[in-house]
Formats: C-alpha cells, sequence, structure tokens
C-alpha cells in the first residue's frame, strides 16, 4: 500500500477505502500538504460530481502516530469515525511495520492493533453516558428518551441514538432516519441505529449516518448500539454485529469499546487542478 506522494502541489492525492462498505476517501496530509475545507469535502463527498464517500478522514503529524480529522459527506466535522481510523489504522501499520498504534482525534486518543487474519482492532474508548456529554439538548434518562420507541441515547465522540426493534428489515430506514438525526433532543444532531437482538452475542443492526445517509456500517454506531444493549440487559458485552456491509466485533472492556473487523483499500487516485478549481 504505497504513501500518497510525489505528486504536484496543485493536485490532490489519496485513498479510496473501506470498512465492511463504509467507504473513505483518505488523504495523507503528512505527505502533501492539504487544506481541507466543508466545501471541498462535499465537493469530494458528491457521488456523481466526485469522488463519494461516507467520510473523509486526514491524516496529519501530531505528537503520536499520527493524528486524524474526519469530514461527513455535507461538509460537517465529526470527532469519531470507526471504521475510517480503521482503515488508517492499517494503513499506518503496513506503512510502519508496527503492529500497536496511537492515534489522536478530537474524540480523544485512540489505541489500535493488529488483530491478525486480516483484521484490525480500535479502542474507541469509553462511552459518554451522560446526557451533556452526548449531548442532549436536556435532563433526560439516556437509556430511554422519552421518545416513541424509547430509544437509548449513547456518546461515542458523536451522538447516538438506538432504537430496539423486532425486526430491523421491517423499518423504513430513509425515512425513519431522517426523521430522528434532526430530534430536537439532540442539538448536534445523531447518528440513528435501529437494531434487532438475535441472541446474547448477536445483534442485526442498520444504521443512518448524520451528515450523509444510510451506510452499510458504521464502526462508532456499532459500538453505541452494542453500548445501550449492555445497559438494557438485551447482551453481554461481547458481540457480533451483522451489518449491511458484513460483520463487526465490538468487545465493552474496563479499558474502552474494542471494534474488530476487515478494512480494505480499494485504489488510490489524484483529484486533478480542475475538479479543484470547479470547487471554487
Amino acid at each position: 500500500m504505497p504513501a500518497m506522494q510525489g505528486l504536484q502541489s496543485t493536485e490532490l492525492p489519496f485513498m479510496k477505502m473501506h470498512g465492511l462498505g463504509n467507504d473513505f476517501v483518505i488523504v495523507d496530509a503528512r505527505a502533501h500538504s492539504a487544506e481541507i475545507t466543508p466545501a471541498l469535502a462535499k465537493g469530494i463527498g458528491h457521488r456523481q460530481f466526485g469522488v463519494g464517500f461516507d467520510q473523509l478522514a486526514v491524516i496529519e503529524n501530531g505528537e503520536s502516530d499520527a493524528h486524524l480529522v474526519f469530514y461527513n459527506a455535507d461538509g460537517s466535522t465529526s470527532a469519531a469515525c470507526g471504521n475510517a481510523t480503521r482503515c488508517i489504522a492499517r494503513f499506518l501499520m503496513e506503512e510502519s511495520g508496527k503492529s500497536e498504534l496511537t492515534l489522536t482525534t478530537e474524540r480523544g486518543t485512540l489505541y489500535a492493533r493488529d488483530a491478525r487474519d486480516g483484521l484490525t482492532s480500535v479502542n474507541m474508548g469509553q462511552p459518554q453516558l451522560d446526557w451533556r456529554e452526548i449531548p442532549l439538548a436536556e435532563e433526560v434518562d439516556t437509556l430511554e428518551l422519552p421518545i416513541e420507541g424509547a430509544p437509548t441515547a449513547t456518546g461515542m465522540g458523536n451522538p447516538h441514538c438506538t432504537f430496539f426493534v423486532e425486526d430491523a428489515e421491517a423499518i423504513p430506514l430513509t425515512e425513519f432516519g431522517a426523521r430522528y438525526e434532526y430530534h430536537p433532543l439532540y442539538p448536534e444532531r445523531t447518528n440513528v441505529q435501529v437494531a434487532q437482538i438475535i441472541g446474547p452475542d448477536h445483534i442485526r443492526m442498520r444504521v443512518w449516518e448524520r451528515g450523509v445517509g444510510i451506510t452499510l456500517a458504521s464502526g462508532s454506531s456499532s459500538c453505541a448500539t452494542a453500548v445501550a444493549a449492555v445497559r438494557r440487559g438485551l447482551t453481554g458485552r461481547k458481540v457480533q454485529i451483522e451489518l449491511d456491509g458484513g460483520i463487526i466485533w465490538i468487545d465493552w472492556r474496563d479499558d474502552g469499546v474494542w471494534m474488530t473487523g476487515p478494512t480494505c483499500h480499494v485504489f488510490s487516485g489524484t483529484l486533478t487542478p480542475e475538479f479543484l478549481e470547479s470547487l471554487g
């Protein structure tokens, strides 16, 4: 997996990666100086006029192995993105030969490691369970929100709203997710999950991400759903979550919520001066 370097300063190299179909454009700002603006992120994220992604991630130099910054497809920022963190961790481990990494994000310091057999694990830290930290607009019981369906609120560096349902496939997620993303109880909007308990260590989940829409997978949503299931006494602390894009494993331990799954480097490319100039 070659680093993105050696290209003209008027171009912007990138990688396209995905974790279980949750897809990302990744810009390595260590090798190529890049100023990412919300307009640029939104332009790159357009699936017809740009490259298309669920999130854009920027790798920057830092006191740790790297510092990561995340953008949603609508140009807004996110403090956390679990699957993108796993993808970048895999890239950096292959680049450096390390099997363990320390990464910093707005969410805080995250630890990653090679889980073998092509799998990568990231510790997403402890969940935020207090209404102020998630954040919510007012003090309520985060275990069962005063919303139809009594969903659970969880913070994983970004806000989540998890609905436990009898049949996740039966939920019209496009309408359902859009409705609750902007619920007034969530001042910064929210990611929305519909989760069906299959067994004490098995959850079927579908995801609507704020600023994106339906995604095939979401790492932070998987962590939030696993935490919510434990808090409600529905599962144990170690579960497999069946997403539209595949299986991810979540383990809520004393040191944080660990997520483990596969990653894929799809291709590397270059955004041309013509495209960059078209965004103004």
